[in-house]
């Protein structure tokens, strides 16, 4: 049990620094002056990591490692239940800063170790999170560690990846304990009733880290005859995105590919609409469909839920997230809907 406090104790350490360092007068510290460079470093690394985004994400984690947060997750557990150490590998994804925090932080909760995988395209910022923990309390140098080679000596597996690679992951991981991730995406259902504000704020979900995560907003539901210049000028003091040499790289290309195709498209400067089936929209474009009857809708979602992560309604569906709201998780909106520290405590 003491093993727990200390790491409980250092997630909330952690979290009280994330706090602060994203706060309006962070502290001048060593350890503040390193996670700065690391942010650089880390856009450096991958354009899509810009500071803005990973603060964000940095923040986001920061009003989420507090006494009372983590209290109330693992409430909802028997931890007791949880008496030999098992080793447990993470494949990362680096789509979004911080993407497989969530799992990293579920493993070392239960007492277990960690041996992460990381992504190239995110390879920074969990590793400047594993060293400051290491800092706090040293017994952490024996349970994590960061892998470059090839994944060894693990009893349980978490991967996180394309519809591709779970083939990949399911072939190497399929015969022992594990949670393999596919592709998931979030879609939004509009009533036409919406107010600004709530428009407004669906452009986060659809714009934060550039549509890149399972959790943005690919796609939306419109009633028939809906009016899109009602959304188009709720959302158009998000335009200053196009700015972004790689967004902006991607909608010009997408555009140039709907225009030679000779495809029907909505624009206004930063963000294509084109009609489409599929939930899974190019970044800086947003598939729609048109509704007529709520129920066969409601229906098809729910028919579909292994497709999608997050769907952002207005009392429209069962565990709808609310507009604005779907890039801040909390600790139990676990991926693709499978609890993750129940599964730990269970290898």
């Amino acid at each position: 049990m003491s093993n727990h406090n200390n790491t409980f104790n250092a997630f909330i350490a952690l979290g009280d620094f994330l706090k602060n360092f994203c706060g309006p007068t962070p502290t001048d510290s060593p350890a503040a002056k390193k996670l700065s460079q690391s942010i650089q470093l880390a856009g450096h690394k991958n354009g899509w990591f810009t500071k803005e985004n990973v603060v964000f994400a940095l923040k986001a984690w920061g009003d989420l490692l507090t006494n009372e947060t983590l209290s109330a997750w693992l409430s909802n557990y028997d931890l007791t239940t949880k008496s030999d150490v098992k080793t447990v590998a993470i494949i990362m994804a680096g789509n979004i800063p911080l993407v497989g925090f969530h799992d990293f932080l579920a493993v070392l909760m239960t007492g277990n170790k960690v041996l992460i995988k990381l992504s190239a395209n995110d390879n920074v910022l969990i590793s400047f999170i594993a060293n400051y923990l290491i800092s706090i309390d040293k017994s952490f140098q024996e349970r994590i560690e960061l892998s470059k080679g090839q994944l060894k000596g693990f009893d349980g597996v978490i991967a996180t990846g394309s519809n591709n690679t779970a083939r990949y992951f399911e072939h190497y991981f399929g015969k022992g304990p594990n949670i393999i991730r596919k592709n998931k995406n979030s879609v939004a259902v509009l009533s036409g009733n919406e107010t600004k504000e709530q428009l407004n704020a669906l452009g986060e979900d659809i714009f934060r880290y550039y549509g890149l995560g399972c959790r943005s907003v690919s796609k939306f539901f419109v009633p028939d005859g809906y009016n899109f210049d009602i959304f188009f000028n709720a959302i158009y003091n998000y335009g200053s995105i196009v700015n972004q040499v790689k967004y902006a790289n991607n909608y010009d290309y997408n555009k140039a590919v709907y225009l030679m195709s000779e495809f029907k498209l909505l624009d206004n400067g930063f963000l294509i609409l084109k009609q489409d089936a599929s939930y899974s929209s190019p970044i800086a474009s947003l598939f729609y469909e048109f509704y007529t009857d709520k129920e066969s809708l409601r229906l098809q979602l729910e028919r579909d839920h292994e497709q999608l992560q997050c769907v952002v309604s207005d009392s429209f569906i069962k565990n709808e997230v609310a507009f604005g709201q779907t890039q801040l998780p909390s600790l139990t909106d676990y991926a693709d809907g499978i609890d993750t520290v129940d599964f730990l405590l269970k290898i």
